[in-house]
């Protein structure tokens, strides 16, 4: 067996929340909107297809024919303005199966995608793409099989509905939990559920609870979380790894230098996510020894 196809890694390609903000500003932890991929023994699994998985899909291009799975949480634009722009998705050769729950509107992830592609938003529709791509309706709640891959779901609280997702394989799982809000008085139930025990917890942080509470302009209601709420879930739910995700677009390098050190010194497992950054989910080997987690 190679070495990627005993390895549980997960690569943060797209960070930001809402809106692309590239700057002098945000150089450390990167401007663009979500994408993270997990590399699952041999298979690829995107998830989200922000403007971060142009930065990924131009890194494929030395390893065509590529196949992977790609899955969205939602049809929000900064979680799929990125795919029209995924290269590797016009390679006649490649193969992606890709993945969505059903609208509150009725519409399959396969009829928004077209959607965003249509005149006058876009010049070539999707069926230019020359990628086989195959796509699945998902049910919240129902788990997906990929050979020996099993990958958990559960409805999140946001407006339009969200999904979030586990990944399960060889004793590791990584978790990703965006966009989500928090409730007032309890802890979610679905989310406590998908990040029990887990390795990697990657979450919804977009906001602080100064930024969220605020007087002047409250931020509940949006369908976001804050880092303190992380804190919460991850202690709640025995997470090893909390990854603070989903960065404000406000939130300047310097600022979310602040709230890592603070998430820190709430839970010694807290990280900030930022582009480029890679972890190394543990796995039990071929002879049933668990491997230390390491980061990037």
């Amino acid at each position: 067996m190679s070495r990627i196809e005993n390895q549980f890694t997960v690569q943060f390609w797209g960070v930001r929340g809402s809106i692309p903000c590239p700057g002098p500003h945000t150089v450390r932890y990167g401007g663009n909107t979500p994408c993270v991929a997990m590399q699952v023994g041999g298979k690829r699994l995107v998830f989200d297809c922000g403007t971060g998985v142009h930065v990924l899909g131009q890194s494929l291009l030395s390893q065509m024919p590529v196949e992977g799975h790609i899955f969205f949480t939602h049809s929000h634009w900064d979680h799929m303005q990125g795919f029209p722009f995924f290269t590797p998705a016009f390679i006649k050769g490649n193969n992606f199966n890709i993945y969505g729950a059903i609208a509150p509107d009725g519409s399959t992830i396969e009829q928004r995608l077209n959607d965003q592609m249509l005149h006058p938003n876009f010049p070539v529709p999707l069926q230019i793409m020359q990628a086989n791509l195959n796509f699945n309706n998902i049910q919240p709640g129902q788990p997906i099989h990929i050979d020996d891959i099993t990958i958990e779901t559960a409805h999140l609280n946001h407006p339009g509905e969200a999904v979030g997702y586990r990944v399960n394989w060889r004793g590791g799982a990584a978790v990703y939990i965006t966009d989500t809000e928090h409730f007032p008085d309890k802890l979610d139930e679905n989310v406590l559920w998908l990040s029990r025990n887990a390795d990697v917890l990657i979450y919804d942080s977009t906001y602080t609870d100064d930024e969220y509470y605020s007087s002047k302009s409250p931020k509940i209601g949006w369908g976001h979380s804050t880092w303190q709420e992380a804190v919460k879930i991850a202690q709640a739910a025995n997470v090893k790894t909390l990854v603070i995700f989903h960065h404000d677009p406000a939130h300047k390098d310097d600022f979310l230098d602040n709230v890592g050190k603070q998430a820190a010194d709430k839970f010694p497992g807290a990280i900030m996510a930022r582009e480029g950054l890679i972890l190394q989910v543990p796995v039990l080997d071929s002879v049933s020894e668990s491997l230390p987690i390491t980061k990037s």
